[in-house]
């Protein structure tokens, strides 16, 4: 399927369906049903979950959080409770866009944007495209640069076992990757969760996506809002060099978590979540 422009009209709308834990808050973006949680009141911070995740990865931070700032974590096109994907690839610019029709159908103006992994992908791509919606950035356990051609190899490699063998064993070799080895048997069953439930065919299009996305360094370095970088002190997927070129490009704090991995938000909420209020009492509350 060919790309959309980033001028294209989407029709949107918004509806809540009743499910069994009571109202459950979508909007309709271009016919596809998305799912989003919400929590708190006041100015709006918009959470991007990481990959092969779900928007439940912010449920620390919503609990956190929810007093200072109306939490909304989308699912992700092809993720958690929102519609089914049948892109063979899912760019970080199609989320990107999609996360503006979010706001749009919301009638949100700006955002304290936070991204995690993959979400911080996908927050730099939005933040080239609409600047003007940034209230601050939160960059946490992702990186600027685009992947390598080892990392591209790797991505490749795993969207095979991904389409021959399914998600568990992915599951397991992602679970050892995203936290630290002092990480809780409760920490990873939660992950393994989130993993299982993703869909092959959208694992598959989000890795080819993430391949295919371009270093965003200049866009970091151009951002007239504060930017922080949160990165646990054991991640080897997104390490501390990449979080520092990326805090040295944006003129923005490095916030170093010890003891986490690359799920520093589920891993210690506590610190990743007073790093965000630092970030936010740097920006307007308007």
């Amino acid at each position: 399927m060919p790309s959309h422009p980033w001028d294209r009209l989407f029709h949107c709308c918004r509806r809540r369906a009743v499910c069994n834990t009571g109202v459950v808050p979508e909007v309709t973006i271009n016919g596809h049903e998305f799912f989003y949680r919400e929590q708190g009141s006041g100015p709006v911070a918009l959470f991007i979950h990481g990959f092969p995740l779900d928007s439940t990865m912010w449920l620390e931070q919503f609990d956190a959080l929810s007093d200072v700032r109306r939490c909304i974590a989308p699912d992700l096109h092809g993720f958690g409770r929102s519609a089914p994907s049948v892109r063979s690839v899912l760019t970080m610019e199609d989320h990107a866009f999609d996360l503006a029709k979010l706001l749009e159908a919301l009638g949100l103006e700006q955002v304290d944007l936070v991204g995690l992994s993959m979400g911080g992908y996908i927050a730099l791509a939005f933040a080239e495209r609409f600047p003007e919606r940034l209230r601050t950035l939160a960059l946490v356990d992702t990186k600027a640069t685009e992947d390598s051609t080892d990392a591209k190899a790797g991505r490749d490699a795993a969207a095979e076992r991904v389409a021959d063998e399914g998600r568990s064993g992915f599951a397991a070799d992602m679970i050892g990757l995203l936290v630290a080895e002092s990480a809780s048997t409760w920490t990873r069953a939660r992950l393994r969760t989130m993993i299982e439930a993703t869909p092959a065919e959208s694992t598959v299009a989000a890795l080819e996506g993430m391949k295919q996305r371009p270093d965003r360094t200049e866009t970091l370095s151009n951002l007239p809002v504060p930017v922080a970088v949160v990165v646990g002190e054991h991640d080897v997927l997104s390490p501390i060099a990449e979080a520092d070129h990326m805090a040295v490009a944006a003129g923005g704090v490095l916030t170093v978590v010890p003891d986490a991995g690359h799920m520093s938000p589920i891993e210690d909420p506590v610190a990743v979540a007073a790093a965000l209020r630092t970030l936010w009492s740097q920006g307007s509350s308007g």
